[in-house]
């Protein structure tokens, strides 16, 4: 990574450890260990508690009009979940672990209330609130306007850049996503996501670390930008 990217991903992990360190201080923590399959809450409960991710990774599933389940969030390291709950005081989708982690737990009433006394931690609450509003924009964005093989090198991009901005390696990766789950989440099939993999694995934008296909190589995640911005030149210049 160069060394722009490098230092905005030590200070978004910064402002992460500053975060649960807040959070930790000023509320009544419940903290949970969970695991690959577990159910943090589901659409329709009663919402009175966010959580935030102390470590491992979430998904967040919806019903489409059809009754299947769409995958619309993935969530990392201090990353809040259940703000869709707010507004109508039920939670709008579930909220699934993808492997081992913490969750930690505060009641909504709790947080305002220590938020009426605690400037810094209003401000930590608009920054989690801000940034979850920016993600889905940008995924919207992203779904309307990449084509497919960019739209798959776009989402290995994000999921690096998360990495990073919790001090973790970004040149190698475990997808915690089946190649059916990725589709999902990015409006495109199993088989779609699987040529699109394979067509960045021949120009050694990635590698295949294994044969199970669920270790992914990063050499370079820059590669990826360019990657994506060779399939979006064309269009731009027509």
């Amino acid at each position: 990574m160069n060394a722009d990217i490098v230092q905005t991903a030590q200070t978004r992990s910064q402002q992460i450890a500053a975060c649960l360190e807040l959070l930790r201080d000023a509320l009544p923590i419940q903290r949970r260990v969970v695991h690959a399959g577990d159910v943090l809450y589901q659409a329709g409960e009663r919402f009175t508690t966010l959580h935030v991710l102390n470590s491992g990774m979430v998904k967040i599933v919806n019903l489409s009009t059809d009754g299947r389940e769409q995958v619309v969030g993935l969530h990392f390291r201090g990353d809040w979940l259940g703000f869709d709950g707010i507004a109508s005081g039920y939670y709008g989708c579930d909220a699934i672990a993808m492997d081992t982690g913490e969750v930690w737990s505060f009641r909504y009433d709790a947080l305002l209330e220590a938020c009426a006394t605690k400037p810094a931690l209003l401000q930590v609450l608009h920054e989690a609130m801000s940034r979850e509003i920016g993600r889905d924009r940008d995924s919207m964005m992203s779904l309307c306007t990449l084509p497919a093989d960019a739209r798959v090198a776009d989402f290995l991009r994000n999921w690096a850049a998360a990495l990073a901005e919790r001090g973790l390696r970004t040149d190698q990766i475990t997808l915690r996503m089946t190649r059916a789950e990725i589709g999902n989440y990015l409006g495109m099939t199993l088989e779609t996501v699987s040529r699109a993999l394979s067509r960045l694995a021949r120009t050694d934008v990635i590698r295949f670390a294994e044969k199970g296909r669920r270790e992914i190589q990063i050499p370079q995640v820059e590669a990826l930008e360019r990657f994506i911005q060779g399939c979006v030149a064309p269009a731009a210049t027509v």
